[in-house]
């Protein structure tokens, strides 16, 4: 087995994260006809790719001779660290950055078996074709500049993680929010459907004019023209205007409807009913209000790292609850390609 100093194996995991990241990108951008910077991090680094090529070099360059069993041991080891890594990323943010759900013998969407096979062959094609000239381009690096060098791109590697986990959790704390306040907004819009005994054709329209996709449908055709017209940052913001536009709207529907039959009451009720109901409407308009401020209050700044890891990761998908909070800041972050 080739022996490296601790300071060269950090410059192999920085050399494959950086070639994983050129690799990734590529390859996303041309599926997708259009650039992608990929992954998790600013800068140009894949750690999964980096992690994955050491694991490989530790577990195959013993029996680099043996084609057959660097493949199947490169294969297990790096299917080992992708479900793990993945597993680990979805219960601490919230969001699966890659997704095998809707491939062929798959385990919980982590991996699946084209996934490990192509493990394999990149194992066969690292061990015997990549890494040799790595190897030798590594050697021929001056032994007083290698540990100086390692250390100042794990100084810089440590920085971009900081920073690139905090906008991970805020992407987490966002889907939190927009999905507490999706529900909130229908528990709302339901209450005032059970308590303003709509005719038929009342309900269709107050449903209509308190569906937040549907405004932001109206609203999206509007600006088309314009929207076509506007740099990438303008679209963000843009877009963002949309949307929330688009919900002041519904919760703007939704009071005119509550005070509606606010007015309506001392015709209808007396008595203990009237003041239940009076004390109900007031609890209702109360939570709209807090709901509006929070939505005024947000700006650009708030989702542009949430877009900017939705961008890297076009494939990042969550389950359950959050799920149609994700699928709606998805659409914001596409929303300069309306």
């Amino acid at each position: 087995m080739h022996v490296y100093s601790a300071g060269q194996w950090v410059l192999l995991f920085f050399l494959y994260c950086f070639l994983g990241w050129v690799w990734e990108s590529c390859y996303v951008s041309a599926c997708r006809r259009q650039w992608v910077n990929r992954g998790f991090l600013h800068g140009p680094l894949l750690p999964i790719y980096g992690s994955g090529a050491i694991l490989i070099l530790f577990v195959t360059l013993p029996a680099e001779e043996n084609l057959w069993l660097v493949w199947l041991l490169g294969m297990i080891a790096a299917t080992a660290l992708e479900y793990v890594t993945g597993d680990v990323m979805e219960r601490l943010f919230k969001v699966r950055y890659w997704d095998y759900s809707k491939k062929r013998f798959n385990l919980n969407g982590h991996i699946c078996l084209s996934s490990s096979i192509a493990w394999g062959f990149f194992s066969v094609l690292l061990v015997r074709f990549l890494h040799p000239p790595v190897g030798r381009l590594l050697t021929s690096v001056p032994a007083f500049l290698v540990d100086p060098a390692a250390l100042a791109l794990t100084a810089a590697f440590t920085v971009d993680v900081v920073r690139s986990t905090q906008a991970a959790l805020d992407l987490r704390e966002i889907l939190t929010r927009l999905t507490e306040e999706n529900e909130e907004l229908r528990r709302i819009a339901k209450r005032v459907e059970v308590v303003s005994a709509f005719a038929e054709d009342d309900l269709r329209r107050f449903r209509e004019k308190t569906e937040v996709e549907k405004l932001l449908l109206q609203e999206r055709l509007e600006s088309a023209r314009t929207q076509r017209k506007l740099r990438r940052r303008e679209a963000l913001e843009e877009s963002l205007r949309r949307r929330t536009s688009a919900k002041l709207k519904a919760l703007r529907n939704i009071a005119q409807a509550l005070e509606a039959y606010q007015a309506r009451l001392e015709s209808e009720l007396t008595g203990e009913a009237l003041e239940r109901r009076r004390a109900e409407i007031g609890e209702a308009l109360e939570k709209l209000r807090d709901r509006e401020a929070a939505v005024r209050a947000r700006t650009e700044r708030t989702y542009r790292q949430a877009v900017r890891i939705l961008r890297g990761n076009p494939t990042a998908s969550s389950g359950g609850r959050l799920s149609e909070a994700l699928e709606s800041l998805r659409r914001l972050s596409d929303g300069d390609r309306d």
